[in-house]
């Protein structure tokens, strides 16, 4: 059983039946006496995509969900499919981009991911903890950037997305990002 007091992000629980992943959340201890703790969450349905926000009492407890985590890898998308093959089985499957949030912003083609089954069917996929990418573009450094404490500068990955990374990056160089963040970890020494 988990409780309220082992939330964390990334969690994955069952409310009603239904398989959640827990995205974030706070805890508020009200002033008034005699009033309970509140943990106020936001929870993505692993069946559905949808996001919810969720209010708890603190001590209230919930089942782990089962889910089971395969190998999978991200093959392409068309429009707001994204397709992804079983790498044990290679059976392939689909995920709608509304139900895979923000995790579309890290799929490069040909990219490992696990895949997350709740009785039998896919539910949705998990990213790796850090990810490769290479910088297609980025602003340039401008010099008395280091005066104002502005250390870092965007960049612009093959997928689209935007990261901060320190001055010193150009485009073509590699880098190492942290998924669950989306902040720049370290520069990839070529092969």
């Amino acid at each position: 059983m988990i409780v309220t007091g082992d939330f964390k992000k990334g969690l994955r629980l069952l409310i009603d039946g239904d398989p959640f992943e827990l995205m974030d959340y706070t805890v508020q201890t009200p002033t008034a006496r005699g009033s309970a703790t509140l943990v106020r969450c936001k929870v993505r349905n692993l069946l559905t995509g949808a996001v919810f926000d969720r209010t708890f009492k603190a001590g209230e407890k919930f089942e782990e969900a089962d889910l089971q985590l395969r190998p999978a890898q991200f093959l392409y998308s068309d429009g707001d499919e994204y397709h992804f093959m079983d790498a044990e089985s290679y059976e392939q499957f689909h995920l709608n981009a509304d139900h895979l949030g923000d995790k579309t912003q890290w799929l490069t083609e040909n990219a490992g991911v696990r895949s997350v089954l709740f009785n039998g069917s896919v539910a949705s996929i998990e990213l790796p903890q850090f990810m490769e990418f290479e910088i297609q573009e980025c602003d340039p450094a401008v010099r008395g950037d280091t005066a104002s404490g502005r250390v870092m500068k965007d960049a612009r990955i093959a997928t689209g997305a935007s990261v901060k990374v320190p001055l010193y990056m150009e485009a073509g160089e590699r880098i190492l990002v942290a998924t669950e963040t989306g902040e720049f970890v370290r520069r990839v020494s070529a092969k």
